[in-house]
C-alpha cells in the first residue's frame, strides 16, 4: 500500500519538476523569444510558411483568429471523414479492416477534430492503418489549435490597449514543432524501448503457453501513443487503450504516460505567468485548480484502495483493494490516479475500466469532466478557467463595491453575459443529452436494451458519463454502455462540436473585447486578482456552479449507487 501511494506521489512530482521549466520555454515560444530548438525547426517553419503563403508576422484581431482555427478543422474534418469511409479499399490495411459506418464516421471524426477521442469502435478491428495515422496527425492539430488560440488569449491579457492579438498559425506551427512534436519523439522513444510497437507489417501469428495460435494485432503503436497523451486527446490504438499490454507494458510506460497526460496543461499555466510577467498571478490560478484535482484524487484513491462493499458482503477479501476491471500490474491506487489525470483533463485514456470502479470514484471522475477546468486539457483548459475568473472578478467586485477590473480591463454586461452563457452551455449539454437518452429507453426499454447492461443506478450513470465525456471533449466512458448505435454516434458528435468550439469562441471574444478597452492603471482601489482571497472566490464560483448544475443527475446516478451497497 505504501508503495502504491509513493508511487503516486512521485508521479505528480515529476510533473512539477517538468513542467515549470517547459512553462517558461512554452511562454518563450509564443513571445517569439529565442529557445534552443530554433536552429533545429526555423528552416521547417519558413517552408510551411513559404507553401502556403502566410506571413506569420501579421497580426490577427480576435475574430480572425478564430475564422483561421474553424477553417482548418473544417478541411480536415472532410478530409477525415473520407478516409474512414473508404478504409476498406484504401492503401495501408493489411488487416483488412471494413470501412466504417457514416454515423460511425461522423462520430470518430468530430471526436478527433475536437480534441474528444471518444470511440465507439475498437481501433485494432475498425481502422485500418491509415485510418490510425489520419487520427494521429489529428491528435497534433487537435492540440495544437488549442494552444494557439489559449496563445491568443494570453497575449490580448498582456496588451494594455490593441486588437492585434499576435498570428494563429504562427502560434499553430510554433506550437507543433516547438512543443508537441519533441515531446512526442521523446515519450515514443520510451515506449518503444519498452515494448510499444511501431511497425506497419498486420496481425503477428504466435504460438501460446497452451498450445493455440494466437493473432496480435499491432501497428504504429508507440508514436500514436505519445501524442494521444501528451495532447490531452486520449484516443487508443486498441479498444483497451492504455489497459492493452502493447500501449502500456509496465510500470515505467505507466509513469511516463501519466505525467504525459498532465504535463502540457500545468505548464501552460506557468507560461502564462511567464508571458504576462505575473508569476503570483499563475501561482494563484495553479493553486486553486490543484486543491480542485486534490480534492477529486484523495478520495478516489480511498475508496479504491478500500474495495467494493458488495463484493465484502459475499465473503470475498480484498487485500489489495477493489481490483475489478483494473491490471494488477498498476494495482487501485494508479488507477485511481489516472482516472483522475484523464478526467480532470481532457485526455480520456484509461489504464482501468471507469465502469468498474466503485461508485463514488465514479463520481469524481464525473466531476473532473464537469467541472472541467481543474488543469483541463492542453490550451482549452485554461480557457475554461478564464470564463471562472471572469465571473468572480465581477461578483467580487460588486461584493466590496469596487468596479470589477482585470488585468487594467473594466469588466461589463456584453463581457458578462457572454461567461454566463458559456458557463451554463456545459450543464445544458450533459442535462439535456441524458435526460433525452433517459427519456427514449425509460418508454421503451425493449426497444432500447441494447443499450444498457446495466439498468438502474449505474445504467443512469453510463447514460450521464456519455454525456458529460462528450460535452468535456473528454473521451473516456462507462463501457458498459453499447453506444455505436445511429442515436449515440449522432447526438455525442453534435454535443462534442458544441462542447469544444462554443467555449473556445467565448473565452475568446471576451479576451478579444477586452483587450481593445482602455488600459486602467491599478491603484488602491483596484480588485487585486493575485491573492489567496481571490483564488478562494474562484474556487468558491466553480463549486457553486458545479453543485447547482449537477448535484440532482449525481444523486440519481453514483450517489444512489453507493448508498445501496451499504
Amino acid at each position: 500500500m505504501n508503495t502504491e501511494l509513493f508511487g503516486v506521489v512521485l508521479m505528480y512530482a515529476l510533473v512539477m519538476v517538468l513542467a515549470i521549466p517547459l512553462g517558461r520555454y512554452i511562454g518563450k515560444v509564443f513571445s517569439n523569444e529565442k529557445t534552443w530548438l530554433d536552429k533545429l525547426f526555423d528552416p521547417f517553419d519558413k517552408i510551411i510558411f513559404k507553401l502556403s503563403g502566410i506571413d506569420p508576422s501579421k497580426g490577427m484581431n480576435w475574430k480572425q483568429h478564430l475564422s483561421a482555427l474553424l477553417a482548418i478543422n473544417l478541411l480536415w474534418m472532410f478530409i477525415c471523414m473520407f478516409v474512414l469511409m473508404d478504409m476498406s479499399w484504401l492503401p495501408l490495411n493489411p488487416d483488412g479492416n471494413p470501412s466504417m459506418s457514416a454515423d460511425l464516421a461522423f462520430n470518430t471524426t468530430v471526436s478527433f477534430v475536437t480534441n474528444t477521442n471518444l470511440q465507439h469502435y475498437s481501433g485494432e478491428t475498425g481502422l485500418s492503418y491509415l485510418g490510425q495515422l489520419v487520427l494521429m496527425l489529428w491528435q497534433f492539430i487537435s492540440a495544437a489549435t488549442g494552444i494557439a488560440i489559449c496563445a491568443a488569449v494570453f497575449m490580448a491579457m498582456k496588451e494594455r490597449t490593441t486588437d492585434k492579438l499576435g498570428n494563429f498559425y504562427n502560434f499553430f506551427v510554433r506550437s507543433s514543432t516547438r512543443i508537441l512534436l519533441p515531446l512526442a519523439c521523446l515519450v515514443a522513444l520510451i515506449l518503444l524501448f519498452n515494448g510499444s510497437p511501431m511497425t506497419f507489417r498486420g496481425k503477428d501469428t504466435v504460438l501460446t503457453l497452451q498450445g493455440d495460435t494466437a493473432h496480435i494485432s499491432r501497428g504504429p503503436v508507440a508514436a500514436f501513443v505519445a501524442i494521444k497523451q501528451l495532447g490531452t486527446n486520449g484516443g487508443g490504438f486498441f479498444g483497451p487503450n492504455s489497459a492493452h499490454p502493447l500501449e502500456n507494458p509496465n510500470y515505467l510506460t505507466n509513469v511516463v504516460e501519466t505525467v504525459s497526460i498532465f504535463l502540457i496543461p500545468i505548464a501552460m499555466v506557468f507560461a502564462l505567468g511567464y508571458v504576462l510577467k505575473r508569476r503570483k498571478l499563475a501561482w494563484v490560478i495553479y493553486g486553486v485548480m490543484t486543491v480542485g484535482f486534490l480534492s477529486l484524487v484523495i478520495p478516489s484513491i480511498y475508496y479504491e484502495m478500500s474495495g467494493n462493499h458488495a463484493i465484502e458482503k459475499m465473503g470475498v477479501m480484498q487485500n489489495t483493494g477493489s481490483m475489478e476491471g483494473k491490471e494488477v500490474r498498476f494495482g487501485p491506487a494508479a488507477s485511481a490516479y489516472w482516472a483522475i489525470n484523464t478526467t480532470v483533463t481532457s485526455n480520456g485514456s484509461v489504464n482501468a475500466m471507469h465502469d468498474s470502479m466503485t461508485p463514488l470514484t465514479g463520481m469524481f471522475a464525473l466531476l473532473g469532466m464537469m467541472i472541467n477546468c481543474f488543469y483541463g486539457g492542453v490550451g482549452v483548459g485554461f480557457l475554461n478557467f478564464y470564463i471562472f475568473i471572469i465571473i468572480a472578478v465581477f461578483i467580487s467586485g460588486l461584493m466590496v463595491g469596487r468596479t470589477p477590473e482585470f488585468l487594467g480591463k473594466k469588466i461589463e454586461a456584453k463581457e458578462m453575459k457572454i461567461a454566463l452563457i458559456i458557463a451554463l452551455l456545459h450543464p445544458l449539454l450533459i442535462l439535456a443529452g441524458t435526460a433525452i437518452a433517459s427519456h427514449l429507453y425509460a418508454h421503451n426499454p425493449t426497444a432500447y436494451a441494447a443499450w444498457l447492461n446495466n439498468p438502474g443506478f449505474h445504467g443512469f450513470s453510463e447514460m450521464l458519463y456519455e454525456f458529460t465525456s462528450s460535452s468535456a471533449n473528454n473521451g473516456s466512458g462507462f463501457e458498459g454502455l453499447g453506444d455505436n448505435t445511429p442515436f449515440w454516434n449522432t447526438a455525442c458528435g453534435i454535443v462534442m462540436i458544441l462542447g469544444r468550439y462554443l467555449p473556445i469562441i467565448g473565452p475568446v471574444a471576451i479576451a478579444g473585447l477586452l483587450a481593445t478597452k482602455k488600459h486602467i492603471p491599478e491603484s488602491v482601489g483596484t480588485l487585486k486578482t493575485d491573492t489567496g482571497t481571490f483564488g478562494v472566490m474562484v474556487f468558491a464560483v466553480i463549486i457553486i456552479v458545479a453543485a447547482l448544475s449537477f448535484f440532482p443527475a449525481l444523486a440519481l446516478g453514483p450517489i444512489a449507487e453507493h448508498l445501496s451497497l451499504r
